[in-house]
């Protein structure tokens, strides 16, 4: 394969689909792959980065049984454990983000959908936001109903996160207790009612080279706009907590192929920032084009003054 040729069929309208002999991507040069993920990044996405912030709205005590969550009940960790935190406080930390010029800001709950309660609180919150926050807003509250979609965006969401994790081969030895399906009818859902959709899922979990193809591919066909790649962080009491961590060259592959095959998509930086080099600067120039910055939901996350001086200092716009 002849890269740079199809980076610039790519940079001309060619997308890379189910069905297309993508073996290449596991041999081929890792400088040249990421070169050319990076000229299709500048090339249709600019030169800008976009920086999202979390915060874990509710701990633990959840119902799925995920097997690389911490959160889950079905496992014995370490995991703070506490209901949903009261509006005020979720204001007072999205203004923190807001006052730092972070793009975007979003409630992440643990648990496998939100009771009536909840769902009326967090909207209140989001409204608050939303009125009183120079930010944008996302959400990410698991498999939620049309109708709650519906009630999150008529409160100010913009965006709404459903991870379909991995593979629709590989689903089944990720997590029983909710499916691969369960996943896309969100994504559609939140689609159909005119949510913009973020969403990936986690790399380093035991699955195959062909695995991550699909869920490049999945995702694609899917037109999400913000493609989250998280790496396994092996957290002690889960079942995946003795899989050792992806090398960098492992991940930098991931990103660059994520990239080549969603060419337009905001590549975002999530979990496992930490396990490269240099809080994974080399990953900006591997295709990936946002990150999550501040504290994530159970693993350290990175100093969002930090990483704005550094993507700066690379040439970035924020």
């Amino acid at each position: 394969m002849e890269i740079q040729g199809l980076v610039q069929e790519i940079i001309e309208g060619r997308r890379l689909i189910r069905g297309d002999d993508l073996s290449f991507f596991r041999t081929i040069s890792l400088k040249d792959l990421c070169r050319g993920a990076d000229n299709i990044r500048e090339e249709l996405c600019g030169n800008s980065i976009d920086l999202c912030s979390i915060i874990n709205g509710k701990g633990g005590r959840c119902s799925e049984d995920c097997k690389f969550c911490s959160q889950s009940s079905h496992f014995h960790t370490d995991a703070k454990e506490y209901s949903l935190l009261h509006r005020q406080e979720i204001l007072a930390d999205c203004k923190k983000h807001a006052d730092k010029k972070v793009h975007r800001y979003s409630i992440v709950t643990a648990g496998r959908d939100l009771n009536e309660k909840e769902l009326k609180e967090v909207c209140l919150a989001y409204k608050m936001m939303h009125e009183e926050c120079k930010i944008d807003l996302c959400a990410s509250h698991g498999i939620l109903s049309d109708q709650a979609l519906l009630a999150l965006k008529e409160n100010g969401v913009s965006m709404y996160h459903q991870n379909i994790e991995t593979s629709i081969r590989n689903f089944n030895n990720i997590c029983t207790t909710h499916s691969y399906e369960d996943k896309i009818s969100v994504i559609r859902g939140a689609q159909k009612i005119g949510l913009r959709v973020c969403s990936g899922g986690i790399i380093g979990m035991g699955e195959t080279f062909q695995d991550r193809l699909d869920m490049a591919i999945s995702l694609a066909e899917l037109e999400v706009q913000s493609i989250p790649i998280n790496v396994l962080m092996p957290i002690k009491g889960t079942p995946f907590e003795l899989l050792e961590p992806l090398t960098e060259d492992e991940i930098l592959r991931t990103i660059a192929i994520f990239r080549f095959i969603n060419p337009t998509a905001s590549i975002r930086l999530a979990a496992g920032r930490s396990l490269m080099k240099d809080s994974g600067k080399s990953a900006f120039r591997a295709g990936a084009n946002a990150t999550i910055t501040g504290d994530l939901l159970t693993t350290s996350g990175h100093n969002i003054s930090e990483d704005k001086e550094m993507i700066v200092q690379m040439g970035f716009d924020i």
